[in-house]
């Protein structure tokens, strides 16, 4: 079986933090005990330093994990590319792609389109998005740009509009969630994100641009989500506190059993049902930010993806008697 090196270098926000915690944020699905196997069985460091579970990272540390490859699943291997001007470059990401390498996927990620498709040059993406999310992927177009962006991103001065297909009926057109997060263990799924008083602050605007039904009487509702912080599945995690779960979320939709049967192909004609959607109805609509080189605001925008658009015109106006 043929062997991969999936590379990782330090980022300065991760300067610090010990190898196994880095690793378990970067590749989320890797058990503890997995993580320590492959730092013990599976790391290789460059530079001649010596890497051990408990060696505070510097940034700009390199490292690479050994990996047997395994046939990829299949994902979109296009992407649309909404402005590139050298420095800055923002890309119209499709649901299923993932955007970094991960445990499952490797070739079938955009870092990987992204190298093929520009060669000789270094795209980087500046933030991220879930796998099934799809929108506007802010990349620059250097490391040093790169870099930029990311501060951006970390400091809070990127403005992001997301659209959500949502099930339920809010009361009021416009809505706040301000409800801190955190990873509680509380789940059967290790990546889920719970209210919890001891989580740290978030908060989430959003405003309703419609409410449909489908045939059989869901009330559903098109949101702008605009995160006022950054934390991990926020939307999601924000809507499901609210009552209002994401059309096909396996997560935070009707039952995050769902998610297990998913990870392990085992998905029922029922899960599906449920769902409605294949994918988590999420769509990154609207990036407002400072260009990286010129410092001057520029804006950019993605429309509603294809699947999601065919869903709400597939719901009628009014609700069914």
């Amino acid at each position: 079986m043929r062997v991969v090196r999936v590379r990782f270098e330090v980022e300065r926000n991760h300067a610090g933090w010990r190898l196994d915690r880095y690793l378990a944020e970067k590749i989320r699905r890797l058990t503890p005990e997995r993580v320590a196997w492959l730092i013990e069985n599976r790391l290789e460091a460059e530079g001649g330093c010596v890497l051990r579970a408990d060696t505070p990272l510097a940034p700009g540390t390199r490292f690479a994990l050994l990996r047997e490859v395994e046939p990829e699943p299949e994902t979109p291997m296009e992407f649309t590319v909404v402005h590139d001007d050298g420095d800055l470059v923002v890309v119209d990401k499709p649901a299923g792609l993932p955007v970094h390498p991960t445990a499952r996927y490797f070739e079938h990620t955009f870092t990987a389109l992204a190298k093929a498709r520009f060669p000789g040059r270094k795209i980087d993406p500046a933030h991220r998005l879930d796998r099934e999310t799809s929108g506007l992927l802010a990349c620059g177009g250097s490391r040093e740009q790169t870099a930029r962006l990311k501060r951006e991103f970390a400091e809070g001065r990127v403005a992001k509009t997301y659209l959500a297909l949502a099930v339920g009926a809010p009361a009021a057109g416009t809505f706040e969630v301000d409800a801190p997060l955190a990873l509680t263990g509380a789940s059967s799924v290790r990546v889920r994100m719970h209210v919890h008083t001891g989580g740290r602050a978030a908060s989430t605007a959003f405003e309703v641009l419609g409410r449909r039904w489908t045939a059989d009487g869901l009330p559903v509702v098109l949101l702008a989500c605009r995160p006022r912080t950054g934390r991990q599945h926020q939307i999601r995690a924000h809507l499901h506190h609210a009552g209002l779960p994401l059309v096909g979320d396996k997560i935070y939709g009707p039952d995050e059993a769902i998610f297990d049967r998913f990870t392990r192909r085992a998905m029922t004609p029922d899960d599906h049902a449920a769902l409605r959607l294949p994918r988590q109805a999420l769509h990154a609509w609207r990036l407002e930010l400072r260009h990286p080189r010129t410092r001057e605001p520029v804006s950019f925008e993605a429309p509603l993806a294809p699947d999601l658009r065919a869903f709400w015109e597939a719901c009628g106006e009014a609700s069914p008697r």
